[in-house]
């Protein structure tokens, strides 16, 4: 039997394989690009977080693990788009070099759709359905934090329900 991780190395990359998802949220392109550039915001839906959301900037989120996931922030174009780059990631060496994406664009009064793409994020990783998982647990965050005021971050009840289950 081949070694898994050589033979994961030797597959290129499919970029339309990256993980990616489109939600829409009722709340504004500007409210939607805040709870994606600011610490609060960020802490509120995903996960505790440091450091700066603006572009050029480094934010540094604590996710029960004693290293950090540090990312830098490529992009933050208001209220359009935010770019990162994970530059660091023990616990999840996986996620080291990808590139989540959040494009938004406006749906109508008061509402928003939201493409989110994590570039490098395939099922050649190992982490994929963990993280997918994932994901899909921290997008319906936000949509409820801009919607309604409060998400369900990291170590929230309903992050620990989906972690039990």
């Amino acid at each position: 039997m081949p070694d898994s991780t050589r033979q994961r190395q030797a597959t290129p990359k499919d970029a339309s394989q990256d993980y990616q998802r489109t939600i829409r949220v009722n709340a504004t392109p500007g409210a939607l690009f805040d709870a994606l550039t600011s610490i609060s915001g960020l802490a509120a839906w995903w996960a505790p977080v440091t450091g700066s959301g603006d572009a050029g900037g480094e934010l540094r989120f604590s996710m029960n693990s004693p290293e950090p996931l540090v990312i830098q922030v490529a992009e933050a174009t208001r209220p359009a788009s935010v770019r990162w780059n994970v530059t660091e990631c023990g616990f999840l060496p996986d996620w080291e070099g990808t590139r989540p994406v959040f494009t938004i664009t406006a749906a109508g009064a008061g509402a928003s759709e939201l493409h989110f793409r994590h570039h490098g994020l395939t099922p050649e990783l190992d982490c994929i359905e963990m993280c997918t998982r994932g994901w899909d647990h921290f997008l319906g965050s936000l949509r409820q934090y801009v919607e309604a005021g409060h998400g369900s971050p990291l170590g929230s009840g309903a992050d620990a329900a989906r972690r039990a289950g």
